[in-house]
């Protein structure tokens, strides 16, 4: 079984959220820390803002960015401590979504799809055209020829 980095995965799934919270402090110290005026009081509602359009990207991202253990015969998504077995032809299509260089996977007869972090990095060609040359990308790439998977 390969799996991404865990800390990859972490870091992409709280980004927004620790940023978040950074603008609203910024904000309440530019509140506090300041006279209390119609500059000082649009310079914070600035960072509050920008703190809820992260929070609301926090929200829509974290539920599905997963960690997810390839092998030749399953798949596996790691939910703490619960884990979602499936085997290959469960799978409708595994991609890759350029310039953010992750797996896009979606599973037949389940709504909404799984994003999830290769083992290493995946080296861009040109534009949309990206191949992962890791382990996981060649167990990826057979397991896909074998039951076409799109």
């Amino acid at each position: 079984m390969v799996e991404a980095n865990p800390v990859k995965f972490y870091f992409a799934k709280y980004f927004f959220l620790v940023f978040a919270l950074i603008q609203w402090t910024v904000g309440g110290i530019v509140i506090i820390g300041r006279d209390f005026n119609a500059k000082s009081f649009f310079i914070a509602l600035i960072f509050f803002t920008l703190g809820l359009i992260s929070l609301f990207i926090f929200s829509v991202v974290s539920d599905k960015i997963r960690r997810v253990a390839v092998g030749k015969n399953k798949i596996v998504v790691l939910e703490g401590h619960r884990n979602i077995r499936l085997e290959w032809p469960e799978v409708k299509s595994l991609r890759i979504v350029p310039y953010l260089n992750i797996y896009k996977l979606k599973i037949r007869g389940k709504k909404g799809c799984i994003y999830f972090f290769p083992s290493d990095n995946i080296d861009p060609a040109f534009g949309f055209i990206s191949k992962d040359t890791s382990r996981m990308g060649e167990i990826v790439a057979k397991r896909k020829k074998e039951f076409r998977i799109k």
